[in-house]
């Protein structure tokens, strides 16, 4: 989903849930509404007891005192309690808020954890391989986005981390549908999948299963010597793999069908 429609979408759910929680929303004590500082400490004591009561204060904040040092606070904490909620929606309400306060606050030491959980809302909402991986690739760019913009921060780590398990999660994906490609016979579909892993993900964990498909591939697609150099790379490179032994006997066989045996000619 475009991400100007995702904002717009939040936005409204959040403009929804204003307009109809209004009235049954408790008033602030005017004791509290002149002072930053008490109604944040007031939505901080209740955030996790009542998350949508505490919101009240903290949007106080933010509507009448702006600039405060505890607008951005509150601006946080606000997105904070949609993302530990954790469902879709607020996920998305979490993002919206996070966005936000990076908008407003781009150079804030509170910006880089911003960007983190963005990424993390999409990420926490990722399917497994084998499924839609839209999610997964939305983190991904997230992440990036979190060490090109604040390579030097303490969530720079934790991005990379993220970053390595999503390209993970994506290989794997690639992989289950190259496999299936080969189960239906489907070799160039298989060829083409699986070669894109080696160059988008060299780093994935299951290489030995995608240089041993692709050789088997080839071999079923009756082109031995494409496979030679597949199935050598198992045997070479991942010896202790399940499927060394196997590409060791797919090996003989594809040796045996790039050299065949040439016929004697009678006398």
């Amino acid at each position: 989903m475009n991400r100007k429609i995702i904002v717009g979408l939040a936005a409204a759910l959040i403009a929804f849930g204003a307009a109809a929680c209004k009235s049954s929303q408790p008033k602030i004590a005017p004791a509290l509404t002149a002072s930053d500082e008490a109604l944040f400490k007031e939505g901080e004591k209740l955030i996790k007891k009542d998350a949508e009561k505490a919101r009240l204060y903290l949007r106080q904040i933010i509507d009448s005192f702006p600039q405060s040092f505890y607008a951005q606070r509150a601006r946080l904490a606000i997105a904070d309690s949609y993302f530990r909620q954790g469902d879709e929606a607020n996920l998305v309400l979490a993002a919206s808020e996070y966005q936000e306060f990076i908008r407003l606050f781009p150079y804030s030491p509170s910006a880089s954890y911003a960007q983190l959980q963005v990424a993390l809302c999409s990420y926490n909402k990722a399917l497994k391989p084998g499924r839609d991986q839209q999610k997964t690739l939305q983190a991904l760019a997230e992440f990036k986005r979190v060490l090109s913009v604040f390579p030097l921060s303490e969530e720079a780590k934790s991005a990379r981390d993220k970053i390595a398990n999503c390209e993970e999660r994506l290989a794997e994906h690639e992989y289950i549908i190259g496999r299936h490609y080969y189960r239906v016979e489907a070799y160039r579909a298989a060829v083409s999948r699986l070669t894109g892993i080696l160059t988008a993900y060299p780093l994935f964990k299951g290489m030995d299963k995608v240089y041993f498909t692709l050789g088997i591939s080839y071999l079923e697609w009756e082109k031995p010597a494409e496979a030679i150099p597949f199935l050598t790379k198992v045997t070479t490179d991942f010896p202790k793999s399940p499927l060394a032994l196997q590409a060791r006997k797919r090996l003989v066989e594809a040796e045996k069908k790039k050299t065949p045996t040439p016929v004697k000619k009678s006398a």
